[in-house]
This record gives C-alpha cells, sequence and structure tokens, in this order.
C-alpha cells in the first residue's frame, strides 16, 4: 500500500471510531485533495493594474473541467475586473427589476455554475468593480464556499455628499459638499452630473444621474445612525459651483442658514439592476470572512436555494474610502430558501434597506384552467421571471382578506412557466397542476398560493446592525426561527419585523415558532419588534402568525412601543430589561451650599431632569394567547398593554408590572438616598443634608431604585474648609 493510501486508510479508522465525537481527518483530506487553480496562473493580474476579468472567467471555466474538489485561489493582490469580459447570462432575481428586458443580461464577476464542491478563495485580496456587475455567484451548484476577500466598487452608484460647510454669504445660504474618491461629476448650468468611471471599452460612463436622482436618505456619522428623508438640497438653488478637490458649494435663493453640517447625503437612483452576489438552484453554499465594501444597486440574493450560510462578514464601507453607503438596498435577501439559513457574527452597517430579508413570495391566482390547475403572477414589479414551483412541491393557498389557508395544501405535479433563464414564456404568470381538485374557496383576485416546499429554519446570531434606515430582521417563514445574541443600535425603523404581505411586496408567510431572546436592542427609534400581517380581516380566534417568544432581552428605549403585534395566537413576552435610555441623565442633584466650613450643615434636594414617558410599552391588536411575565421595567416608563379588536382577558400579566389598558407609569424620581464618596469630609445624616466633617472635597450622588437596578445622578463636588468657605 502506498504511504498516502496507508495514510487515507489510517484516517478513515480513525473516522469510524471518533464518529460519536466527530472527525477532523475528513476535512483535511478533503483539503488535500482539492485540485489547487490559481487565477494568475490564467494571467489574472495581483498588482491591480490590468483587467483580470478575463482570466478568472478562464480559471473558473478550466475548474468546472475538473472532476474532483477545486479550489480557485487569488493570491493575495489588488485584482481589477471590468464588465466588458466577465461571464454574461440572462437571469431573473427576486426583488429586482422583474421582467424589464432591458436589464435581462447580467455580468458576473466571479461565476460558479454547475459545478460542485468549489471554493472560491481570496487569500486575504481585495477585489475591484468597475461598472454593473454581480460580484460573485453560485448558480446550479453544491458545495461551495467563497471566502477570505474584500470587494468594492470603485464608483458606486450611491452618492455620498457630506456637508463640511454651511453659512450665509451675500444673502445667501450655501452648503459646501465634499465628495469621496470614485464619485465623478460634472457640474453645469447649476446642476450636477453624477458619473460612473467611464468603460475602456466605449469611453462613456457606465451609468450618470443628476442632482438629488431619485433617493435619499442621511447619515449622522456622530450618531452613527441613518434615516430617509427628502431631499433638501437642490431646492431653491440659486447657483451651483465646483470648487475643486471633490468639492460643490450649492448657493440658494434664500438667506436661511441650514443646521446640517456634517450629515452625509445618500443620493441613488432606484433601479436594481442586479444583484451584488446571487446564490440560485444551489445548496450548502457558504459566504465566510468577507470585507463586502460595497454591493452594487442590491446586496446578496439566495433564491430557490438551500442551506445557505452566512458568517463572520463584515458588510460595511471601506474605512479609507470615505464613503458611509454598503448597499444600494439590503445586504441580504433570501428568497424561497429550503433548509437552513444561518446568518452569524457578521457587522451589517450602511444599507439603504433592510439588512436581513427572508422571504418567500406570494402568487396571486389568476385564472383555474382545469379543476386541479391553475394560473398564477407574479404582483409586485421587481420580482418575476423565476420558476416559483417544481414538480413535487407542497402548494398552499391562502385568501387575502384573511391571509388563512383556504382549503389545504396539495401538491404540484406539472409547471408551465418561465425557467429563470430566458424569456421563452410569460415572465409573470405560470400555470401549476395539482394532485387534487383546487379547493372551491379558492378564487381569482381573491387569493395566493405559497410555495411550502421552500421556507427555511433560520438562525440569525451574534450580528451587529448599525447605521440602518429601516427595519434590522424581516422574517417569514413557518419553520424555526431563532434572533439571538444581536444588537441592534441605533434602528430607524423597527429591529424585528413579520409580516405575511399579500398586498403589496407580497413577501410570503406566516411564523409559527420564534424565538427573540439575548439581544441588546439600543437607540430604537421606533416600535422594537413589530408584527403586521396584511389581513383585512381581524379575527384573534384565526391569528395568522403563531408562537412568537420575545424572552430575555435588554431593551435601552426612548418613548416608543417595545411591542407591537398584530394577529399572533401565543406571544410571550418574559425575563426582558426595558430601561430608558437616557437614565444616566435623568438625576439632578443640588445642593444649598456647596462650599462649606467644618461643622455647617446643607440641604440636599433632588429633582428629575425628564418626564416619564406615556407612550405604552406593549400593543396587542386581534391576537389570543398573550402572556407577559417577569419583566424588569426602568422609572419612568409606561408599562401599559393595550387590546385592540380582541379580549383584553386573552393577556396574561405574571409576576410583572404590566397592566393592561390601563397606565401603570412609575415616576422617574422615587424614594433618594444621598451618598459621599467621602464621609470622613462630608457625611451625609439621617435627615439627608450633608454635613461637612474634614477638610478636602467630596462627591455626592442621589441615587433610587428602580425595577432594572439603582439609577444614580452625576455627582456634585462638594468642597470643606477652603479659605472661600470661609474656614
Amino acid at each position: 500500500m502506498a504511504q498516502g493510501s496507508a495514510r487515507r486508510a489510517a484516517g478513515i479508522f480513525a473516522c469510524a471510531v471518533l464518529v460519536l465525537v466527530g472527525c477532523a481527518q475528513a476535512p483535511a483530506d478533503a483539503a488535500a485533495a482539492a485540485k489547487v487553480v490559481d487565477v494568475t496562473s490564467f494571467g489574472a493580474d495581483p498588482t491591480g493594474v490590468a483587467d483580470s476579468a478575463p482570466a478568472v472567467k478562464a480559471a473558473l471555466r478550466y475548474a468546472k473541467t475538473l472532476s474532483q474538489p477545486v479550489r480557485v485561489v487569488f493570491p493575495k493582490g489588488v485584482y481589477q475586473l471590468y464588465p466588458e469580459q466577465a461571464e454574461t447570462r440572462e437571469l431573473y432575481v427576486s426583488n429586482t427589476v422583474g421582467a424589464n428586458q432591458t436589464y435581462r443580461d447580467k455580468k458576473i464577476g466571479v461565476l460558479v455554475e454547475d459545478m460542485h464542491d468549489v471554493t472560491i478563495d481570496g487569500e486575504g485580496s481585495k477585489l475591484d468593480y468597475h461598472g454593473l456587475q454581480t460580484a460573485f455567484a453560485s448558480i446550479r451548484s453544491t458545495n461551495v464556499t467563497f471566502t477570505n476577500f474584500a470587494f468594492d466598487y470603485v464608483a458606486p452608484k450611491v452618492i455620498d455628499a457630506t456637508v463640511s460647510d454651511t453659512g450665509v454669504a451675500g444673502g445667501h445660504a450655501y452648503r459646501v459638499m465634499t465628495l469621496p474618491v470614485g464619485s465623478p461629476y460634472r457640474v453645469a448650468d447649476n446642476h450636477i452630473t453624477w458619473l460612473g468611471e467611464n468603460s475602456p471599452v466605449t469611453g462613456q460612463p457606465y451609468w450618470s444621474g443628476v442632482d438629488g436622482m431619485q433617493y435619499l436618505q442621511i447619515h449622522d456619522p456622530v450618531t452613527d445612525t441613518a434615516w430617509r428623508a427628502d431631499n433638501p438640497l437642490f431646492t431653491d438653488v440659486q447657483a451651483v459651483t465646483d470648487l475643486g478637490g471633490r468639492k460643490i458649494r450649492i448657493d440658494y435663493a434664500n438667506a436661511t442658514p441650514s443646521t446640517d453640517k456634517g450629515l452625509v447625503y445618500e443620493m441613488r437612483q432606484t433601479t436594481r439592476e442586479q444583484p451584488g452576489a446571487f446564490i440560485w438552484n444551489s445548496h450548502d453554499v457558504v459566504v465566510r470572512g468577507l470585507d463586502a465594501y460595497y454591493m452594487q444597486t442590491f446586496g446578496l440574493v439566495a433564491q430557490f436555494s438551500e442551506n445557505v450560510t452566512i458568517d463572520r462578514n463584515n458588510f460595511r464601507p471601506d474605512p479609507a474610502s470615505g464613503r458611509s453607503t454598503a448597499s444600494s438596498a439590503d445586504f441580504l435577501q433570501m428568497s424561497g430558501v429550503k433548509g437552513k439559513v444561518s446568518i452569524t457574527n457578521n457587522v451589517f452597517d450602511g444599507p439603504q434597506d433592510d439588512p436581513i430579508n427572508i422571504h418567500g413570495t406570494y402568487l396571486q391566482v389568476t385564472a383555474k384552467p382545469t379543476p386541479n390547475s391553475l394560473t398564477v403572477s407574479y404582483e409586485h414589479p421587481e420580482t418575476a421571471g423565476f420558476p416559483q414551483f417544481h414538480v413535487g412541491d407542497t402548494v398552499e393557498m391562502v385568501t387575502k382578506q384573511t391571509m388563512l389557508a383556504a382549503g389545504g395544501q396539495a401538491i404540484v405535479t406539472a409547471v408551465d412557466g418561465p425557467s429563470g433563464m430566458d424569456h421563452a414564456k410569460s415572465l409573470t404568470d405560470m400555470t401549476i397542476t395539482l394532485d387534487r381538485p383546487v379547493p372551491s374557496a379558492v378564487t381569482i383576485g381573491g387569493s395566493v398560493a405559497e410555495n411550502l416546499t421552500y421556507t427555511p429554519s433560520v438562525l440569525v446570531s451574534g450580528n451587529t446592525f448599525r447605521n440602518v434606515p429601516t427595519r434590522g430582521v424581516l422574517v417569514t417563514t413557518r419553520k424555526p426561527v431563532v434572533i439571538e445574541n444581536n444588537l441592534f443600535d441605533g434602528m430607524t425603523m423597527s429591529s424585528v419585523y413579520i409580516s405575511a404581505d399579500a398586498y403589496q411586496w407580497y413577501e410570503s408567510g406566516p411564523v409559527d415558532d420564534v424565538t427573540i431572546r439575548h439581544n441588546v436592542f439600543a437607540r430604537p427609534s421606533s416600535r422594537v419588534i413589530f408584527v403586521e400581517p396584511t389581513n383585512q380581516v381581524l379575527d384573534a380566534a384565526n391569528p395568522v402568525h403563531h408562537n412568537i417568544k420575545v424572552e430575555d432581552n435588554t431593551f435601552d428605549i426612548g418613548d416608543v412601543d417595545v411591542v407591537d403585534a398584530k394577529s399572533v395566537g401565543g406571544f410571550t413576552f418574559t425575563g426582558n430589561t426595558v430601561q430608558r435610555l437616557d437614565r444616566a441623565a435623568l438625576l439632578q442633584v443640588q445642593a444649598q451650599n456647596r462650599c462649606l466650613a467644618v461643622g455647617e450643615h446643607t440641604p440636599l434636594q433632588t429633582t428629575a431632569t425628564q418626564p416619564a414617558y406615556q407612550t405604552s410599552l406593549f400593543v396587542f391588536r386581534g391576537s389570543s394567547d398573550v402572556r407577559v411575565a417577569q419583566n424588569r421595567y426602568d422609572n419612568g416608563l409606561n408599562a401599559r398593554a393595550d387590546t385592540v379588536d380582541m379580549n383584553a382577558q386573552s393577556v396574561a400579566v405574571t409576576q410583572d408590572a404590566a397592566k393592561v389598558n390601563g397606565d401603570n407609569v412609575v415616576p422617574v424620581l422615587g424614594s433618594v438616598v444621598y451618598r459621599s464618596s467621602d464621609p470622613g469630609v462630608v457625611r451625609i445624616q439621617p435627615d439627608g443634608t450633608a454635613l461637612a466633617l474634614g477638610n478636602g472635597q467630596a462627591q455626592v450622588t442621589a441615587v433610587t431604585k428602580t425595577g432594572v437596578g439603582e439609577l444614580s445622578s452625576a455627582p456634585v463636588t462638594m468642597t470643606v474648609g477652603s479659605p472661600q468657605c470661609g474656614g
């Protein structure tokens, strides 16, 4: 037996012996067996000068011919990837441009297609993308890993303009905007034309836009927050001047000075030409250890795939770029995925839409061609062209008015519809044949169909969300969902949003088992946990969603709802800590005399700097079997649970301060005690006065108890025995 064969046999034997505790030998053997394909052997340029797209394409095409596991490597360096010689595929992608034929052909920088056991290993390299293209994709492939590289786009389709100066001169207000490197522009006739970089083939910019374009959000780098707003930059403009050095001055016809110095105006167009990254008809795909500095026009879309892992990536702008936007829309869109979606230990910073959105797609029933078939249609204009059902899939019909199942489930036996790769058939309509007659409750225009086979279990754990103008996690799947150990910091909208929508986005479906635990929700600007299916008929006895548990989280909030839940059967809120975001500055202590002689007394007084919040912490609408128990509440919160369109007795409060349909506001200022940092200098008397005992200084602090622990004031310094004190 050869030496290598003997080692492999020994490894196999060890695996058999250690099967109960796992085997470290198998991954090592798999890595050893993988064929290494070096992109530089095909002409890729790691110095970052030449276009490496043709070489990367050739390397991957070669790797596809190998009948063994393969590791495609980018020796550490910088690689330029232009779209002109990248792979091109006609593809239709959820939540992008729908059936619009203008954008049917997608450029893809790194394409894994019809391959198995593939690792794309950047070895610490950076990939610089040019123009409009998808950074990487896995199509009809299995056991695929993308790892260990950074990527960015040279001229993003988002303009991050920082207001670096403001003022009034000559009776006119003005702003000066500073642009990051990589945002070309042209100023003429008092307008700004934003430009992509010029194609080396055509000499023309890859894209262009004028002034405020179509969409704006604002980023505050001081508070690390972002929000959507109307654009004030191009209203009442008198003159636009290019100052050079990537600075543009806008003068206005009014004399009202702006107050937005330091803010960043993030402007873009709204067309999502193609995804930033794409996973389709693939299973066991891992994206790990990437620095995703920007994703052009959209984020990573996983579509009709199985088992997707997104782990230890940074979705945030390159700190050296001067930019604040990392995606033109969502970071992650999981559309019709089955198996397990695992999103762990990532940083999500600077999207222009939701960091995570996990959903299926409702198709509207538009015809009943035969007793056991249906014609169903994509309704949202951004989603079309790809198969929504396959033979053997389980389908459920849903009544739009109630968002409840209409007549049970069925198995798909035939499908006639789009392929996702061409436009030979209708891109919006498909006919599915079922293994049983269509239920009579299913109506044309009043019902939608959901593919139950492509619904995943979900783990969202250990992630950080910040600078998000929208929601943090959107999830609608009936398989188990766990959202744990995450930090949601400064969400402008809800941190966790559960819908099921058959009227606008058509994103399915109900949830049956969601656990939200051990998270920190800090500085939310809106209701934190929001459950809002689109049912028009609200019936607490027949809710859309079931079994949502919110356990052992910390909420650091302003005057907002913690929970707003509609149409849920079985909602528990237990063991959570809810505290005021401003608690560190809520109390102010005052001494009548802060400069004392030994033996002098002085009264102490404490006041609340802010009033108690009046907003109810909980709102339950059309829900049943709600339990609120053993939570801890700060002073100055309204531990009230409002009920709407439901029986108030459906809310059980156990060992908890919450009150159903009644205010329960604990005052900010409760019983106060005072503490001295040096009782030998200042001692607090039983009556609450301060007594000067010895020369020196002492800090006196007021303390009151709350349901989440002590609340302390900022200290006041008291001086004893100074000449200015008369002693």
